[in-house]
């Protein structure tokens, strides 16, 4: 008998990663590398530009591909913080899917999961995405219990609203959301406290 185990949502597992590098050579030649082995890359070039423009956009890819894994792992705090070491942080928070990019340096490109804790301390890194939070199937059924549809608009088919407002006689009046600011009471001297 083989037992399989299927990743639940609730088990842990560890931050995932892409790192996009662009490489010079001797002869003023560069390449492209992708830490995921299936990509592919372009040949060699002496073009610095165009494989640069190549590297952003496959990391870009890699960021659009994938999907944030709420129940990942920092990816910062299992190298323990390395890419803040200024900075320190308890990781804590949902899962967020980050690019970091130092465009001083300018070769190389990371996609990252990591936590909210973390992914502001990172420098030169952006938040791309981030997790979708799981409902609970109890939760689900009782939002789903208390939803009210809305009424519908006279003259309007379906409950969509029209791009004209309606005119009714009874429409209450328009109150103005700005509020006045209040001034403060001046006591009288002589009154006590």
């Amino acid at each position: 008998m083989t037992i399989v185990h299927s990743e639940s949502s609730t088990e842990r597992i560890p931050g995932r990663a892409w790192t996009v590098r662009i490489h010079g050579h001797s002869d003023r030649s560069v390449s492209v590398t992708c830490s995921t082995e299936a990509c592919r890359m372009p040949p060699r070039s002496k073009d610095l530009t165009k494989l640069r423009t190549f590297a952003a956009q496959h990391a870009a890819a890699h960021a659009k591909v994938a999907t944030v894994r709420p129940n990942a792992w920092c990816r910062c705090g299992s190298q323990r913080c390395g890419a803040h070491p200024a900075a320190k942080a308890h990781c804590a928070g949902a899962v967020v899917m980050i690019l970091r990019h130092d465009p001083t340096v300018g070769r190389v490109w990371s996609v990252e999961e990591v936590c909210e804790a973390c992914a502001p301390l990172i420098p030169n890194a952006i938040v791309l995405a981030r997790a979708a939070r799981p409902a609970r199937a109890a939760e689900r059924s009782a939002a789903q219990a208390t939803q009210v549809p809305a009424p519908a608009r006279p003259g309007v088919a379906g409950g969509f609203s029209s791009a004209a407002p309606i005119a009714t006689d009874d429409a209450a009046p328009v109150r103005s959301a700005r509020r006045t600011p209040q001034r403060p009471r001046r006591r009288r001297s002589g009154q006590g406290r």
